[in-house]
């Protein structure tokens, strides 16, 4: 059986295209999290451990990445 991601972009992603694009519903079945460019959806993925991603996050809400 092969589940197919259900890509989404964040609520907060109205800047005009520059965006990524995450299939969360992959997490509890393979343990990733994969992310793509939204304006290149046939493009490259990454595919993020769980983990990994939500250190990702973490750090972007703490604002160790700088203002965007």
């Amino acid at each position: 059986m092969t589940i197919e991601p259900r890509w989404r972009k964040s609520s907060h992603s109205s800047n005009g295209g520059d965006c990524i694009e995450v299939a969360a519903n992959l997490v509890a079945t393979l343990g990733v999290v994969p992310v793509r460019d939204s304006k290149n959806v046939s493009g490259p993925v990454l595919n993020a451990s769980a983990a990994s991603f939500a250190s990702f996050v973490a750090g972007v809400k703490a604002g160790e990445f700088g203002a965007v």
